[in-house]
């Protein structure tokens, strides 16, 4: 499949709106437009909480926030013409700022609107769904594969815009504040960091909580220092798991989203469940050792310093439907041995 002949853009807008693990993957998108269409500005539109992982970037023009928390506050409290007024107000600023070319790396409903807010002239999409296929002029499907490399469909979208080879990769910007803060967090600890990022949204995407102390601790005595990110929600389990490994830094909840990706900037290692965070160490170029089980939204890293852990058992990947009662088999199987080894085995990054 390729594109249909276009002008050169000036302006682009990539729509991704949210989570950070997903605005992490389609990071690579930058490096690759920035490639192919050198002399554009470059654009990127997000909720409000995903906004720290860009506005660093130096190839960003402007990161552009979806007041998404203000209209729901408004239709909450049924005030339809404020609300009906703050969307005019958003999409004559979308389309006041002239994007020839929009990306909807979401390819949902409210990505394609806010994509056809800007009135751009070529707006593409990936796999539009909800109907978001009516407010796109082109739909990129990616193809299925047993074996997808991390952030495949945004690699893919990067290839049918033209991108040479290899320009689609993971980039994310330390900034110069967030790593102060970062370096402050872990002063008077000489020995090499090892992120640790056990937490998600999901259950069946945990480790088992009992492995985390056990690998801290064996960590640390292998003379490395263990810390443990995380965010606000992940607070109390983060206690747990901290009372019992003596040797771990617990950081949880106590650094900013801009501050954890600098925090794993400075690590020698990075473990961890299917969250934004482990694809941070990713997109870091940090060795990184990825848990999988119920998920499975990638088996290889663009480079070998990424592993990936997975037990393909005949139930795995269930995604949102395990089949287990709760045992979690696929993640529970992987011993604290196991991962210890794989971890201490990871190629150094390239």
């Amino acid at each position: 499949m390729t594109a249909r002949p276009a002008p050169e853009p000036r302006r682009i807008l990539i729509v991704r709106l949210s989570a950070i693990g997903d605005i992490v993957m389609a990071s690579g998108l930058i490096p690759a437009l920035r490639q192919r269409f050198a002399q554009a500005q470059i654009s990127w539109v997000c909720e409000a909480g995903c906004a720290p992982l860009l506005k660093h970037h130096p190839d960003l023009h402007e990161v552009i926030i979806w007041p998404r928390g203000e209209w729901e506050a408004l239709k909450k409290a049924k005030r339809w013409g404020e609300l009906w007024r703050a969307v005019r107000s958003f999409k004559a600023q979308m389309k006041a700022r002239g994007f020839d070319l929009v990306l909807d790396g979401q390819g949902l409903m409210k990505s394609g609107l806010i994509g056809w807010f800007t009135g751009a002239p070529r707006r593409v999409s990936i796999i539009a769904r909800e109907g978001s296929h009516l407010l796109a002029h082109e739909v990129v499907t990616p193809p299925s594969s047993d074996a997808p490399v991390i952030g495949s469909e945004y690699r893919f979208l990067a290839g049918y815009l033209g991108a040479a080879e290899g320009a689609f990769q993971l980039n994310l910007a330390v900034g110069v504040a967030p790593l102060a803060k970062a370096r402050e967090a872990v002063a008077g600890h000489v020995r090499p960091l090892v992120a640790l990022c056990p937490f998600t949204t999901r259950p069946q995407k945990h480790w088992v909580e009992a492995h985390w102390p056990q690998l801290a601790q064996a960590l640390y005595d292998r003379g490395l220092q263990p810390v443990m990110l995380g965010g606000p929600a992940d607070v109390e389990a983060a206690q747990r798991i901290a009372a019992a490994a003596p040797g771990l830094l617990n950081l949880v909840g106590k650094l900013k989203l801009d501050e954890t990706v600098a925090l794993i900037s400075i690590c020698q290692r990075l473990i961890g469940v299917d969250t934004g965070l482990t694809h941070m160490g990713t997109a870091l170029k940090l060795p990184t050792l990825a848990l999988f089980g119920s998920t499975r939204p990638y088996l290889h890293g663009p480079t070998p310093s990424t592993q990936v852990m997975y037990d393909a058992l005949p139930c795995s990947p269930c995604r949102r439907n395990p089949t287990c009662n709760g045992r979690f088999d696929c993640m529970a199987q992987l011993t604290v041995q196991r991962v210890l080894d794989a971890a201490l085995a990871l190629p150094e990054a390239a």
